[in-house]
């Protein structure tokens, strides 16, 4: 399979070279040539498989030959070594809990697809391979656990200052090794603006070779695509239509599972689900793609004021606002709707929704009180509630859940560096990190 950049002037470029880039040389963003057609057939029997086999399926359907099975069986394997549970909240309403795995977020699933792809398409490499991400929470701390350890590669996290949870930061501060966490004194865009000038600037790429782990890098994207197969299997009764209500902040999650619709996934609709940081669901209503400086929310991975996946959609939308209208619906909604509905779930329902979460679920309940209720509503929850306990207790009095994998963070010592918006600081840091000069 063949890679081609979304802003069209650069040649197509392999699997390995489109991964390791992250970015096209051109500044665009890496989509496949073509999609797979997954045969409708395919769904009769999904129902009887487990995550691991229909993962395996979809992603030989994207890779193609490009990797050789017993490599790529081992990898999603390794990967994804956690359950993801579709568990009804209400009639019609379902969520799927991606929180799962080592760091608690969705992006566990990502992230450790891609350090063991990336891992094995770098091995006969001499030189080390830097990763430069960007987070504005979760993202971060996947992809520390994810490479955390692995040979030849040095990640370097950005994150923006005093806009991750506490306990978000200390999952990405507290690895040490391979892990290099960079505090930067701004927000996610400027974190995510600094690492898409460092992979694009051509002495550091001269000296170095450098890569993305953010959603930027086609690798993150395509097995965020397996768990919507997965969640359509495990519907009792997936002869309704389906409906998947997606938080939606930089867009990679909403562009994953476009793909795996593309691909043939019967998803009768997707709902863009945003928190104030609403850039999409204005576009959607006026066909205006307007970024603007992002604002600091309880639902704080969706702080995102000029997702980088747009490019992306637009393209599977081939450029046509009425094949999104016909795809997607929007909403946006705010901090006191999300607490309320949190709340409301949580007393009703006796089920604790993220902040993240809570906004999918709000977007879905609007979307069935618009359209009806005949279909099967599946909204995302992509982080676990107790990464945000400061927020969460003063949501939920009594709040007080704690997971293992959270537990063991809260006492590891912090170190990290810091810096300003400017890139030299960051491109002296990196390089020095490399002991290049």
């Amino acid at each position: 399979m063949l890679y081609y950049s979304t802003n069209g002037q650069s040649a197509s470029v392999s699997l390995k070279e489109a991964v390791i880039r992250g970015l096209a040389p051109d500044g665009g963003l890496f989509m496949p040539v073509s999609l797979p057609e997954i045969p409708a057939s395919y769904f009769n029997s999904l129902n009887n498989k487990t995550l691991r086999e229909i993962s395996f399926y979809v992603v030989s359907a994207f890779l193609e030959d490009d990797i050789p099975r017993t490599v790529l069986s081992d990898i999603v394997d390794d990967a994804l070594s956690f359950p993801i549970p579709l568990k009804e909240v209400e009639q019609g309403v379902s969520s799927l809990e991606l929180y799962h795995g080592p760091t608690m977020a969705f992006k566990d699933v990502g992230a450790r697809f891609m350090s063991r792809l990336m891992s094995y398409l770098y091995r006969n490499e001499n030189k080390s391979l830097n990763v430069i991400v960007a987070t504005s929470g979760d993202t971060g701390s996947a992809v520390a656990s994810g490479f955390y350890d692995v040979e030849g590669i040095n990640v370097f996290v950005l994150f923006p200052k005093s806009k991750v949870s506490p306990l978000q930061q200390k999952q990405i501060t507290t690895w040490g090794g391979n892990i290099y966490p960079v505090e930067v004194n701004g927000s996610f865009d400027d974190c995510q603006k600094l690492a898409k000038q460092m992979l694009g600037d051509r002495e550091l790429n001269g000296l170095l070779s450098l890569t993305s782990a953010n959603s930027i890098n086609i690798a993150r994207l395509i097995p965020q695509s397996f768990y919507y197969f997965h969640a359509f299997a495990r519907l009792e009764n997936n002869t309704r239509n389906v409906v998947f209500s997606v938080p939606s902040g930089n867009l990679g999650n909403l562009t994953a599972g476009l793909m795996a619709r593309a691909a043939g996934l019967p998803v009768h609709k997707f709902i863009a689900s945003a928190n104030i940081n609403d850039v999409f669901p204005k576009f959607m209503e006026t066909g205006q793609y307007k970024p603007f400086p992002s604002k600091q929310t309880i639902s704080n991975a969706m702080d995102v004021g000029d997702p980088s996946n747009f490019v992306r959609i637009n393209e599977l939308m081939g450029s046509s606002l009425s094949n999104f209208r016909e795809s997607i619906v929007s909403f946006s909604f705010s901090d006191q709707e999300t607490s309320d509905a949190i709340q409301r779930v949580h007393a009703e329902r006796d089920y604790i929704m993220d902040p993240h979460g809570a906004v999918a679920y709000l977007g879905l309940k609007k979307f069935l009180r618009e359209n009806g209720p005949a279909v099967n509503g599946i909204f995302l929850e992509t982080a676990h509630p107790a990464k945000f306990p400061e927020t969460m207790n003063r949501i939920i009095d009594g709040f007080d859940d704690l997971p293992p994998q959270l537990q063991g963070v809260l006492n590891r010592e912090e170190k990290f560096s810091s810096i300003g918006k400017d890139t030299p600081e960051l491109k002296e840091y990196i390089m020095r990190v490399n002991q290049v000069s």
